[in-house]
Formats: C-alpha cells, structure tokens, sequence
C-alpha cells in the first residue's frame, strides 16, 4: 500500500469511528464517500489537517477552514438528516430521502 491509500485507509477508519461514536451512517453513495474522504485526505496531505472539503475556501485557509467533523455536525445531521458535505447522515434518513426521490419524475 502506498503513503497515499495509506493515509486514505486512516482517515476512513477515523471518519467511522465518529460516525459510530454518534450514531450517524455514511452516505450510501459509495462514489461520494471515496471521494469527500480522498479530497478530506488530500488537505491532511497537504496541511496536516482534515479540512472539510465541502466547506474549504480555495485556496484553503488553515485559519479559517474548519476541520472534519465540523462544529455544527450534530446541528446540522440534527435539523437536516446529514451533514454539509452529504458525507455523515442520521440513521434510516438516507432510505427515507431516496424513496422520496424515486417517485419524482423528470416532466416531459
């Protein structure tokens, strides 16, 4: 495993180990979750810390840009069903939501 996965495979331990520790889920969207977790990984990288990637300015702003998981995670998985990035989701939210969108149809 390269220096690389390696740090992927790290953060995507840490980024379970919170969703556990609060009862979230990650969004079932496999292709999301690699990728809101590589871009996470890429700023650990390049700063030393998980910069949210949803939230970052760009060029990220160490002094500015918050770290994953945000501080208004709780709030926003509380009021919204998942967090800002659609990486961290409040169990059974997800399945609700994507029932809903299977019975909106495209006009036309």
């Amino acid at each position: 495993m390269d220096r690389k996965e390696n740090l992927y495979e790290k953060n995507l331990t840490r980024l379970k180990k919170i969703a556990e520790k609060k009862g979230y889920v990650f969004n079932s969207n496999e292709d999301w979750v690699k990728q809101v977790i590589r871009l996470m990984t890429n700023n650990f990288e390049e700063y030393g810390k998980y910069f949210c990637p949803c939230k970052q300015h760009h060029p990220v702003d160490p002094e500015v840009d918050v770290v994953c998981p945000c501080p208004t995670l709780d709030k926003e998985v509380a009021e919204e069903g998942f967090c800002h990035c659609r990486l961290f989701y409040r169990k059974g939210f997800e399945k609700k939501q994507m029932d809903i969108l299977k019975t909106i149809t495209c006009p036309g």
